[in-house]
């Protein structure tokens, strides 16, 4: 991996290719997601959450064997939405800092060693006079949301933990009569719960923002449906 800083000279007609696939890491069961996306996000997926040695984190489901993604088809994505962490690309935010400033700056950079940097057949960067393209200005704000995103998550999901609720669970799916796919060791948002905060935590995590992110989480569990749905459509899956 060789990350380089983007500028509209030195990368004034440099392509990429927004293509996916498995080659590019698209092929997950779990995506790691940010609660930007949520609104985005529960439309599609089921939203699970994580205890990790780094602290909670929140993963939309995207299949149930290792290494599927049922919303992946060849070199695209079947959903309306994808999760940023694999929006993103072969383009990340490297601190940058400047001559006469002793702080480092988030800066847009690119692997110059991913395949779909290059690419005749990709979107270009910048306009004939410099300015940003329109798949440049989305990258950026994707980026944008991860960045952020890895600033604020903590602090929201922890303040769904101390609100009580998330709760352990072993998710159980059943695909067919024969199968069954467990995912053990994750926490959901617990809908009673919920339903049952009152006073001054409800109104605590209302004006946070917190409890339509409890919300928006919760109702994407239905989403499991559609999972299970998708699996069942593979070749040799039976209903």
């Amino acid at each position: 991996m060789t990350p380089v800083q983007i500028n509209n000279i030195d990368h004034a007609d440099l392509r990429v290719s927004p293509r996916a696939g498995p080659a590019f890491g698209d092929a997950a069961n779990q995506a790691l997601v940010f609660p930007a996306e949520f609104e985005e996000l529960q439309r599609e997926f089921a939203i699970i959450f994580r205890r990790r040695d780094e602290g909670l984190q929140a993963y939309a489901l995207l299949g149930l064997d290792r290494d599927e993604n049922l919303f992946l088809s060849g070199d695209y994505w079947t959903s309306r939405y994808v999760p940023a962490s694999h929006q993103r690309g072969p383009f990340s935010i490297g601190m940058v800092r400047g001559t006469s400033d002793a702080v480092s700056q988030p800066m847009l950079h690119v692997d110059r060693d991913d395949p779909r940097v290059g690419d005749d057949d990709g979107l270009p960067l910048f306009l004939e006079h410099g300015g940003n393209t329109p798949y440049l200005e989305h990258v950026t704000g994707v980026l944008r949301l991860l960045y952020e995103g890895m600033e604020s998550a903590p602090t929201a999901y922890a303040a769904l933990d101390d609100a009580g609720l998330l709760a352990p669970v072993t998710l159980t799916i059943d695909v067919s009569e024969e199968r069954r796919y467990t995912v053990p060791d994750v926490l959901v948002v617990d809908v009673e719960r919920l339903a049952a905060l009152t006073g001054e935590p409800l109104e605590r995590l209302h004006h946070a923002g917190i409890l339509r992110l409890a919300i928006l989480a919760a109702a994407s569990l239905a989403n499991v449906q559609q999972l299970i749905a998708r699996k069942q459509r593979l070749p040799g899956t039976a209903a």
